[in-house]
């Protein structure tokens, strides 16, 4: 029997990391040894006083229902962490938990997105901004991040692709898969050119702590007049080492945390209680854990980096943050897809073609390096073999 599915569904798109990782799993299970560089996650534990945290939430009962916009212990937390990196002052009332990152970006722009609107988001960019878009009827706008600017927008692109029907632009810095980092000057250059207009910013900044420059990545909130008018979207699951534990937040105004609380009321009535309690630990304990893994991927971002620049027609630009490798493959003469899967099949390398994170990805691999060392730098030499 067919079974008729919402044509809504034929709208959302997949995670090509994803179906990746199921096609290395398989090579695994016939013996074959895989390096696996394609999923987006740290390969590092939550830091000790985290689980603690959570092993005691569960044992003083916080396994119930819990308030829908989450928690207010940690939505204070999250406040005043937001005071202190970003420079402004942010209501709890501002905060909603979610069980993970995605649902900010997804229930923001159901709560926002008319059909028809378009929304201008970055490409290659983070797969599934383009696939809520098309979800809510609305127009993707994509513009070209530029490998001459560090990944940043070119700007005179972006102002051409703003319109009357824009309502939404997507930020993402540092980011996936660039590990590109936008620089001050042209967050300050785009707030100015959409301070006076009617639209709205969502700011995804999940890797905004991984980075590697001596400036954090300005947050277009922090700029004047900019925080009415941003969404910002972030979460637990990289800097803390918790994807598992499914924990993000979003900061925004109160009418659309309104909003967003109607959805997840209807979706998901309440984010975990005991992961949140581990959230508040993670905030408000020792970061030294974190510092770690930063170092760690600064480390092999260098060594892995440099090895990539070895290989004939591989050109690695320097990530400035997140923990992503995206070489310039055009000089090999392959295509993205192509060469993404030789190096599955051929040398045990499991990667992302560029073109898993839009049009504008072809030419590029994307490479994760959240492995050891040693064992990048085995794929280096792997990588090279298949190549020549």
């Amino acid at each position: 029997m067919t079974l008729p599915l919402a044509a809504r569904v034929s709208r959302l798109g997949v995670e090509g990391a994803f179906d990746v990782l199921a096609r290395a799993r398989a090579l695994e299970a016939q013996g074959r040894n895989i390096i696996h560089l394609e999923i987006g996650e740290p390969d590092f534990e939550t830091p000790p006083h985290v689980i603690e945290a959570g092993k005691r939430a569960l044992d003083e009962g916080w396994t119930h229902y819990g308030p829908t916009q989450g928690d207010p212990e940690l939505r204070a937390a999250i406040a005043q962490r937001t005071a202190a990196t970003h420079g402004i002052t942010v209501d709890p009332a501002e905060i909603c938990i979610t069980p993970g990152a995605k649902p900010v970006l997804f229930f923001s722009m159901l709560a926002l997105v008319e059909p028809d609107d378009e929304v201008i988001y970055p490409n290659p960019g983070f797969p599934i901004y383009e696939s809520l878009i098309r979800f809510c009827r609305a127009t993707p706008v994509p513009v070209p991040l530029v490998e001459s600017r560090g990944f940043s927008f070119d700007l005179d692109i972006l102002r051409d692709k703003l319109s009357p029907r824009t309502r939404l632009i997507i930020l993402n810095s540092p980011q996936n898969p660039t590990g590109g980092v936008i620089p001050a000057a042209d967050i300050r250059a785009l707030a100015d050119l959409i301070c006076d207009r009617d639209l709205m910013v969502l700011s995804d900044e999940i890797y905004a702590r991984i980075y590697f420059g001596d400036e954090p990545p300005l947050s277009i909130a922090s700029l004047p007049g900019m925080q009415r008018k941003t969404i910002i979207c972030d979460g637990f699951s990289k800097l803390y080492a918790m994807t598992g534990w499914r924990l993000g937040y979003g900061i925004m105004p109160v009418p659309l945390i309104e909003a967003v609380n109607k959805l997840m009321v209807n979706s998901n009535s309440c984010t975990a209680s005991f992961t949140q309690r581990a959230g508040i630990a993670a905030l408000t304990g020792p970061q030294d854990s974190c510092d770690q893994m930063v170092a760690e991927f600064r480390r092999r971002r260098d060594a892995f980096c440099a090895g990539l620049n070895t290989i004939q027609g591989f050109r690695c630009p320097i990530p400035d943050g997140a923990f992503y490798a995206f070489p310039n493959i055009t000089g090999t003469g392959r295509r993205s897809k192509e060469l993404a899967d030789a190096l599955l099949q051929e040398a045990g390398v499991a990667c992302l073609s560029g073109t898993a994170f839009g049009d504008y990805g072809e030419g590029y691999l994307r490479f994760s390096i959240a492995n050891s060392l040693p064992r990048l730098m085995e794929a280096v030499e792997r990588i090279k073999q298949v190549v020549r």
